[in-house]
């Protein structure tokens, strides 16, 4: 599949784009600055990098979430799936990563599809799923990923790709309103690493291997 990852520069996103290129995917890249797009393999400004591509993932923080919806929003083909995985944490003005912001819409998913032309197929997922884990592609990910939205194929489209992944199932978590629940289980994860001491806290759903297909 040919995949964006907006924010692939970063921790998460370059795990992510790692991950899901050694799965087999044509993966590019996007940074804000180009310098940043040219220095990856597959590399491409923000706009540009989400051009005729299937999926889109966001990966940045919240602070820059609304400048790079508005960058990227008139280049996204019809139908393409939208993925959004940013957590509003209290860094985005100057706090601690350890505390949950509540935006106005009631989370960042719901922000971003304030910002995304309607009729956008936007899902939310990887708030729960540590970056040091992605990018370790030597150890498979021990962690569940939580997936939202109303539309229940772009979750299946973004559920596949999770499944990709060694070591990964996705959950189907119910509709994008949703997202305001899982986006706060972020700074949980934050702050229950920094107390142990670890870096690849994550969630697992007991059950999950006998649900079948949640579209049924």
């Amino acid at each position: 599949m040919d995949i964006a990852i907006v924010g692939g520069t970063g921790a998460e996103g370059f795990g992510l784009a790692q991950r899901l290129a050694k799965a087999g995917h044509h993966v590019t890249i996007g940074s804000r600055l180009a310098e940043k797009a040219a220095a990856s393999v597959d590399g491409d400004v923000n706009t540009g990098s989400v051009v005729g591509k299937a999926v889109v993932f966001v990966t940045v923080p919240f602070a820059g979430q609304a400048m790079v919806y508005d960058a990227i929003k008139d280049a996204l083909a019809p139908g393409t799936v939208v993925c959004d995985c940013t957590s509003p944490l209290m860094t985005a003005v100057g706090g601690r990563a350890s505390h949950a912001l509540r935006p106005w819409h009631g989370s960042a998913a719901e922000f971003a599809k304030s910002l995304l032309p309607k009729g956008t197929r936007l899902v939310a997922a990887f708030h729960t799923v540590a970056a040091d884990v992605l990018r370790d592609l030597d150890a498979e990910v021990d962690s569940d990923a939580l997936v939202m939205g109303d539309d229940a194929d772009a979750k299946a489209v973004v559920g596949a790709l999770i499944a990709d992944i060694p070591g990964m199932r996705w959950v189907d978590c119910g509709g994008l309103q949703m997202a305001r629940i899982a986006e706060g289980l972020t700074p949980l994860l934050i702050s229950i690493n920094a107390r142990y001491k670890v870096r690849e806290s994550g969630f697992r759903v007991t059950g999950r291997d006998v649900w079948g297909d949640p579209r049924g």
